[in-house]
């Protein structure tokens, strides 16, 4: 059997199994793979005489936008292979893409695969210290960029290979001419499904970002299992809602809905306006949606029930969603969030899966292709502890490891596990409900406390947008929680707020959980988008116990009328 077939073969199945979870589990394997290059020997293969939409792009809410079928994106990315092994891109060279959601990133993309060369996506929202970074740890040979952006590589070595996307610039090449290259591409060689083709940088949440491998099976292949957590189907109009560079956009703009034969959607905002979005929803019908919790805090706040939408399958990634949140979407609309939990470092690994009973607080059960343990301080399985993924059944979704440091992966995968740092608690009926980030879960008067919990409550209160929970320094309880919120719009912050919220902590927590601490603030972010708790904690520990105020900080003991 080829590796293709095998491939089609398992993507097949789970279609088929789409709703019956416990037969997909049961009977999906990863396929067996020697040379496999899923540009060439999947996507273009499928592509022949295809001319349903794979790309749909909509620049403005009132706009058509424009429509790519596969046939043409096939044609588009073979000309454009050819282009730049014209200019020099050879397998194996590293090629830095930094492009907005413009048709020309996914011509790249399949182009560099089909060469066998090694793309590192980058978010246009990077400084230029930034991008001297990735270029330098990245040993990049070729930079692919939006030619609003070329001046962040200025500074850099000269015998760089610099592509400009957009208007001319002076001593970049113009990517335009690569399409009148020729549309018959022939690979130089075999593409073992081993090779390496994609390598992303984390986004820093808790530490500076590693430089993480996926090879030519471990994304395409294995977004099988993300595929099958969103439920996607062929003829999906899918969109989800994330930014280029960061690796939850290859999952569901690019492998995901295109090895279902679905659409990948795309509404380019300007900035986000809920309104906007739901409006686009609706008239572009959109039937499967995925989005991080801020957007999905923000599109809340609008009167949903109001919009008509055409959504079957709706979920939220990047972050856990509180409970508040899912109900709300589904009293609107009668569709429930689904979650999932996955990392850059593999694909989706535990999730919701369409048709399956939804347990309040859970993020589902391990997808299709992955073993999921929970181990302690002492890699002993049980019940609570650090997410892992047991290496004798290594899931092929996996990382082979970070690229640029060899202890860091060392770490990662001692003891014959991959350890995600994220802590979960298994019930008895196998569902996995999230803790916290192991960095950021802590004690307080010999307590271990979930800042997850502790924020999914806050947010409940009418006032809140946004919170991070951290701790802060206590003389008699070690450390005491402490909440960074934001207001949501019509809201003001001050003492009368903060004694609503305190009073709310008191009523909807145990004493022991309770709110002692509280800060109006913007949350400091990555550039993806996710709150970085590491920064707050770090700001709390430079402040010990002392007890001076900074602005817009209470604490509980400030309202004595509580007691």
């Amino acid at each position: 059997m080829s590796s293709a077939k095998s491939f089609v073969d398992a993507r097949d199945l789970l279609l088929r199994h789409r709703t019956d979870y416990d037969r997909a589990y049961a009977e999906f394997r990863w396929p067996m793979l020697g040379d496999f290059n899923w540009a060439l020997d999947y996507f273009d293969v499928i592509a022949v005489g295809n001319e349903n939409t794979a790309l749909w792009i909509v620049d403005l809410p009132e706009h058509e936008g424009r429509r790519f079928s596969y046939a043409q994106m096939s044609e588009r990315s073979a000309r454009m292979a050819n282009f730049l092994r014209g200019l020099g891109v050879r397998r194996g060279n590293r090629l830095l893409l930094m492009l907005g959601n413009q048709v020309e990133l996914w011509d790249v993309m399949l182009a560099a695969m089909k060469l066998g060369a090694i793309v590192l996506p980058a978010s246009t929202q990077l400084s230029t210290d930034d991008v001297r970074d990735r270029v330098s740890v990245g040993a990049v040979d070729f930079v692919v960029v939006s030619s609003a952006e070329t001046q962040k590589f200025e500074a850099l070595d000269p015998k760089l290979t610099r592509i400009s996307v957009g208007e001319p610039c002076h001593g970049w090449i113009d990517l335009s001419d690569g399409y009148v290259s020729s549309p018959d591409f022939i690979p130089d060689a075999p593409t073992r499904a081993t090779d390496p083709m994609l390598l992303y940088f984390t986004s820093g949440t808790t530490s500076k970002p590693k430089l993480v491998e996926h090879t030519h099976q471990s994304y395409p292949v294995g977004h099988l299992s993300t595929m099958y957590w969103i439920g996607l189907q062929p003829g999906d109009i899918h969109w989800n809602i994330s930014s280029p560079g960061w690796a939850k956009h290859a999952w569901s703009c690019f492998f995901a809905p295109w090895n279902a034969l679905a659409c990948v959607f795309v509404f380019n905002f300007p900035r986000f306006v809920p309104k906007d979005v739901l409006e686009v929803l609706v008239s572009c019908k959109v039937s499967t949606l995925c989005a991080p919790p801020t957007v999905w805090r923000m599109l809340v706040q609008e009167p949903l029930v109001a919009y008509q939408v055409t959504l079957r399958e709706i979920v939220g990634a990047g972050e856990p969603l509180n409970a508040e949140i899912i109900e709300r979407v589904r009293h609107a609309w009668g569709i429930t969030i689904r979650d999932g939990f996955g990392q850059t470092e593999t694909t989706c690994v535990i999730g919701n899966s369409p048709g399956q009973p939804l347990v309040p607080g859970s993020m589902g059960r391990p997808l299709p292709g992955y073993r999921v343990a929970l181990v302690d301080a002492d890699e002993q399985p049980g019940e609570e502890g650090e997410i892992a993924l047991p290496l004798e059944a290594r899931a092929l979704g996996l990382m082979t490891g970070y690229a640029n440091d060899v202890d860091a992966t060392a770490y990662a995968m001692r003891h014959g596990y991959y350890h995600t740092s994220d802590i979960a608690t298994r019930c008895n009926d196998g569902h996995y409900v999230y803790v916290g980030r192991a960095d950021d879960v802590f004690k307080s008067s010999d307590y271990r406390l979930s800042p997850f919990e502790l924020e999914s409550i806050l947010i409940e209160h009418e006032a809140i947008a946004e919170a991070a929970v951290v701790p802060s320094a206590d003389a008699l309880r070690l450390s005491v929680p402490k909440a960074y919120v934001t207001l949501r719009l019509g809201f003001e912050a001050g003492p009368e707020l903060a004694r609503s919220v305190f009073r709310f902590s008191r009523e909807k927590l145990a004493p022991y959980k309770r709110i002692r601490r509280l800060q109006f603030s913007e949350l400091p972010k990555t550039i993806s988008g996710k709150i970085r708790r590491v920064e707050l904690r770090q700001q709390e520990l430079t402040r010990t116990a002392d007890p001076t105020r900074l602005p817009g900080e209470y604490w509980e003991e400030d309202f004595p009328d509580l007691r």
